[in-house]
């Protein structure tokens, strides 16, 4: 109960308490005033008698605190009243305004509907007495008006009842609603604090797979330049100690140290998640020419790069992601294929690019092939982990002796 509830229901304590003494004082002055009191000193005597006994009866029932439980004590408190009230409105019709009390605590003090109705009915019949001119009834056209006003008062009675009973189911209905209300925010107070510790949750969790996804994307990094670099290096270096030729041995300690140069820069960039030395200064069509012609003069393989479609300026992601793609087909394919002929063909097909690494090696069975280890190179799961982080996808088609396609479909980018 909020403060204007507890207000109100004092203000209504206050008035059942005093209201009776009130009207009691009011019906007692206009009689005195009036002097309308028929039967000389024994009338007099008589309404003190009844005014004294209708104080002696207001204390008797007591102040109200809250609203009060029809009893049987608030029955025959109700009909004293009325007696008392009816024989002092009897001998003078001022003293109605103490039984219009008989109105307002009628549903408090009696029990059951019917008796509340005839309680009301009952004091409804001193009020028209006393309208029509007081009682006794006397002649046709008092009575007339009499049962007129009766019929008035029960009709306004009825009215006013029926407005009070709606006005307190719509209090109940009020009630009911504040406290579903109240029930609901509670509930979704609790269901914000889940989410809120949910959230927390989820944030975590973000942070620990960006960790992770951080970790293998450098690793990816590292696995593509370093690797690959120091592989090419390695070769180079075999071939200068194999061979007697100074200036054989002069050309490919040359490309070790180009590639050792390149390698480096790579390594650098990784780091700092930038793109490819090679997309530095070319786009992704001449960065793949150029990585496939200095494979293919470092491995001896035929090796072509085609371009199909009408070339567009890619997203960075997108262009590092194809060109690693690339490189690492490149490098499964020189230390796994033993090709003669390696073709590069970069499609643009309006909405996708594709790129294709196609060889007519040695093959292999895609899938027999063995899960990776904690040693091994990333391969084609590593590109096919790259292709899916930007949307893609890679496709194998491969069988022993009849080559080895890998084709890679990511969405096109364009570049901001």
């Amino acid at each position: 109960m909020n403060a204007a509830d507890r207000q109100l229901e004092r203000r209504q304590d206050q008035f059942h308490t005093w209201g009776p003494y009130g009207l009691l004082g009011v019906g007692t002055l206009l009689a005195v005033t009036t002097s309308d009191l028929t039967g000389g000193t024994a009338a007099w005597c008589t309404a003190g008698a009844l005014v004294a006994a209708a104080l002696v009866l207001q204390v008797w029932h007591g102040p109200r605190r809250g609203r009060r439980v029809p009893s049987r004590r608030g029955t025959v408190y109700y009909a004293l009243r009325w007696a008392i009230a009816f024989a002092l409105t009897w001998l003078n019709p001022f003293f109605a305004f103490y039984a219009v009390a008989g109105y307002f605590d009628a549903d408090e003090v009696i029990p059951g509907t019917r008796r509340q109705r005839l309680g009301l009915v009952a004091t409804s019949v001193m009020v028209a007495g006393s309208q029509s001119g007081g009682m006794p009834i006397r002649g046709a056209t008092q009575w007339a008006v009499f049962a007129g006003l009766l019929v008035a008062n029960n009709v306004l009675l009825m009215m006013g009842t029926r407005i009070a009973q709606q006005e307190e189911q719509r209090s109940r209905d009020r009630a009911v609603t504040i406290t579903e209300l109240e029930r609901t925010n509670t509930a979704l107070q609790q269901a914000l604090d889940e989410n809120a510790a949910l959230h927390a949750q989820l944030l975590l969790q973000a942070r620990e797979a960006g960790v992770a996804d951080e970790r293998r994307r450098l690793a990816a990094e590292i696995h593509d330049t370093i690797a690959q670099g120091l592989t090419g290096i390695i070769a180079q270096l075999q071939v200068v100690a194999n061979t007697p030729d100074p200036a054989t041995a002069r050309e490919h300690l040359g490309r070790a140290s180009d590639l050792a140069r390149q390698s480096l820069g790579e390594a650098r960039r990784s780091v700092h998640n930038l793109a490819p030395v090679a997309l530095e200064h070319d786009g992704l069509p001449e960065a793949l020419h150029k990585t496939v012609a200095e494979w293919g003069r470092r491995t001896g393989v035929r090796s072509e790069f085609t371009l199909t479609g009408t070339a567009e300026h890619l997203h960075g992601e997108v262009s590092a992601t194809l060109l690693r793609i690339a490189q690492e087909a490149l490098s499964n394919a020189s230390r796994h294929a033993c090709a003669a002929r390696l073709g590069v063909t970069l499609s643009f097909m309006g909405d996708e690019v594709t790129l294709d690494v196609r060889d007519d090696g040695r093959g292999f069975d895609p899938v027999a092939v063995p899960v990776r280890t904690g040693g091994g190179g990333f391969g084609l799961d590593g590109m096919r982990a790259r292709a899916e982080r930007i949307a893609g996808s890679l496709t194998v088609e491969s069988e022993p002796g009849q080559g080895t396609a890998v084709s890679a479909r990511v969405p096109l980018v364009r570049h901001e």
